[in-house]
Order: C-alpha cells, then structure tokens, then sequence
C-alpha cells in the first residue's frame, strides 16, 4: 500500500491490521460509547481496552466500498503504522457492521473495509505535541455535511501505551479508538474525516462513499 510521506510516496507492505477498541481516557466518556451501543443491542467488553485482529486486506484507500445491508458506520481514529523501522501516523474508519456488532463485535470489525488516508506523518514530527491533535468526521445523510464526532488524542488512551499492550510488530498497522458520535451511532452513507494539526498547521484527510449490497435470503 502507498502513502504519500513529506510530499514522497512509500510503500509498504501491512501484514497484521489491529483494532483497538474501548480506548478513551476518561472513563466516563468510554461508558458513554459503551451505553451507545448498548442502545443498538450491543454487549459491554469483558475488559478495556480490547484489541481485535481484522484480516490485513480489509484497509483500503478506495473512495468506495461495499458493504451489507443498510447497517454500517464508520468511525474516525487515529492509525499507528509501524514500518521501515519507525511509526507512521494517519486516519482510518473503523467501518463497523452495526446489526452483527449485536451478535459479535470481533465478526463486526471483519467483514467491514478500513478506509485509511492516503498521506502519513512521522510520528516522530508531532510526538512533542500528540495530544493537541484534533480529529473530526462529518457524514453526508442527505441534507448537507453534519458533524459526526469531534475530540482530541488527550481523549484517548496515550499512542504509546497501546502501541506497547498491542505489541504493535513491524509491517503492522493499528487504528487505536474514537469518540462517542454526536447525535448517536447511526448509519454512514458517505464519511469524509480530519486530523489537524494545530501547531504544524496541517490536516490529513480522507473520504468515502459506501455502496450498499442487498441481502439475498
């Protein structure tokens, strides 16, 4: 998969794709994501956080992907990459099955695409300032761009701490939480994302369309 890096593609190579779940700082703010779900019948996790293990092809960069049934959203968060020896930062949505997240949040996660950015940063470049990193996402559901989630990293879990739970491995790639969403967890027909950087003034973006497949009985 390629990036664009400091106005250079790479490549690289993501063998293992981790979604970490559950990961906010404030406990309240995660119990709030939690009684979310919980209204669209999903169950509590047995621990926080949680690390989910989703096959490596589900990350994309396509504009448009393929869903089931009408009962998927996305969520915006940070990716942690870890490749040619160093981290990488970026988005990705962790684009979720709502009505199987009922039945099982693991079968949830995998049957979904992971939309991801196209352009990283160093980690290394915002390390000084990680937890002024804003990110945003807004969807489209018929009448005009709403926003859909908003916080900072200083609401999740520190990168390095899950990084280190995670035993994040080279060629490895891993989106590490979100915030609750406003208005309510509900359905993403088209999902455009933001992570801005307010000292180095600049944003990664990234947007998408989902295609809805029917369900044949």
């Amino acid at each position: 998969m390629k990036f664009l890096v400091n106005g250079k593609y790479k490549e690289f190579q993501i063998n293992k794709l981790i979604v970490a779940g559950w990961t906010g700082r404030d406990k309240s703010a995660v119990q709030a994501h939690i009684d979310e779900l919980a209204e669209i019948g999903v169950a509590p996790p047995s621990t926080v956080p949680l690390f989910y293990e989703v096959a490596d092809q589900m990350m994309t960069q396509t504009k448009e992907i393929q869903v089931l049934s009408k009962g998927t959203s996305g969520e915006v968060e940070p990716i942690i990459i870890r490749a040619d020896n160093q981290y990488w930062f970026g988005i990705a949505s962790d684009h979720t099955d709502r009505e199987l997240e009922a039945f099982s949040v693991a079968h949830s996660k995998q049957v979904c695409p992971k939309p991801v950015s196209s352009e990283l940063w160093p980690l290394s470049e915002i390390q000084d300032h990680l937890e002024q990193i804003q990110l945003t996402s807004w969807l489209d559901e018929g009448n005009g761009w709403s926003k859909y989630q908003q916080g900072t990293l200083k609401q999740i879990r520190p990168l390095e701490e899950l990084i280190d739970k995670a035993d994040l491995a080279e060629n490895s790639a891993m989106l590490c939480g979100t915030f609750p969403a406003i208005g309510g967890v509900r359905r993403t027909a088209k999902f455009k994302m933001e992570a801005f950087d307010p000292v180095l003034q600049r944003s990664l973006t990234a947007y998408y369309v989902t295609v809805e497949l029917a369900v044949v009985a």
